[in-house]
């Protein structure tokens, strides 16, 4: 069996820098919950679920890059996350091919949606409301992502703004549909973990990601734990120790940013709870 690194990382809250240490507790809590991270892994290892996933499209950035400066105003700002944006004219269509190409210099042939498709994907809202974000042109081209295979350059379709000097561009490629998981996700939160609400961000080393954590009302607030492995990297949501007393029922999401041993590189990241690659989440 391949040597396994368990390290305890502090949550950070939003606008703070860097990574803490949390270091274990020693009972019989840490030993459960070191198990199960040891397991997620390796149920992986090795698996027709690994393959799948390196095989196929997965970003872990957004697949929607914002123009230079966005946004200029607040009623811009608020079009954009209400999804209230219009086009003037007539979407262009495309019937040629697609390619995913890949940092490592090979390529995968993909169908690009159309203009119409793609951009029905950041219009959700209904027709008429006032302030909308105005399309102007819609040309079809290249975005860099980074996915689970690295860097790699994705078709996509780059909607000129009224008022912006750069586009708005989205890829005009689905994500794979995730495969599903060796092992099983646990049912409730419990000393095994606490389920994780997503990816929020993969830092341009790859030495740290951050990812949406939960707790409650009274404790000390979210953490994360990481067992990084050649193949896997499994992350463990937790709380810091309650405050004693009576406490309201309610959950907090908040981002905790893990620090890693080396770059995540190709190593999937997985989540303990469900026992599945994490997807990105919040917007």
């Amino acid at each position: 069996m391949r040597p396994f690194v368990l390290v305890g990382v502090v949550c950070l809250l939003l606008g703070s820098a860097g990574c803490g240490t949390l270091t274990g507790s020693g009972t019989d809590d840490s030993a459960e919950a070191a198990a199960r991270m040891r397991k997620v892994a390796e149920a992986w290892e090795g698996s027709e679920a690994a393959r799948a996933w390196r095989e196929g499209f997965y970003p872990l950035e957004d697949v929607v890059r914002l123009p230079d400066n966005a946004f200029g105003t607040d009623a811009d700002k608020l079009a954009y996350l209400t999804r209230n944006f219009e086009h003037r004219g007539t979407l262009p269509r495309t019937e040629r091919e697609g390619r995913i190409r890949w940092a490592d210099g090979t390529s995968s042939p993909a169908a690009p949606m159309t203009a119409r498709e793609t951009y029905d994907l950041i219009d959700e809202g209904p027709e008429g409301r006032e302030d909308p974000l105005t399309v102007t042109k819609a040309t079809f081209g290249e975005m860099t992502l980074l996915t689970s295979r690295g860097r790699a350059r994705v078709p996509a379709w780059h909607f000129t703004l009224e008022g912006y000097d750069s586009p708005l561009v989205r890829a005009a490629v689905d994500p794979a549909r995730q495969p599903r998981a060796p092992i099983a996700s646990l049912s409730e939160a419990t000393d095994e973990g606490w389920r994780l609400h997503g990816l929020r961000k993969v830092a341009g080393d790859g030495r740290s990601v951050t990812v949406l954590a939960g707790h409650g009302g009274c404790d000390g607030g979210p953490a994360v734990e990481v067992l990084e492995t050649r193949d896997s990297v499994v992350l463990r949501g937790t709380v810091l120790a309650a405050d004693d007393g009576p406490c309201t029922k309610q959950l907090l999401i908040e981002p905790v940013t893990v620090c890693l041993d080396r770059p995540l590189g190709g190593r999937i990241l997985l989540d303990a709870f469900t026992g599945a690659p994490m997807a990105l989440g919040g917007r």
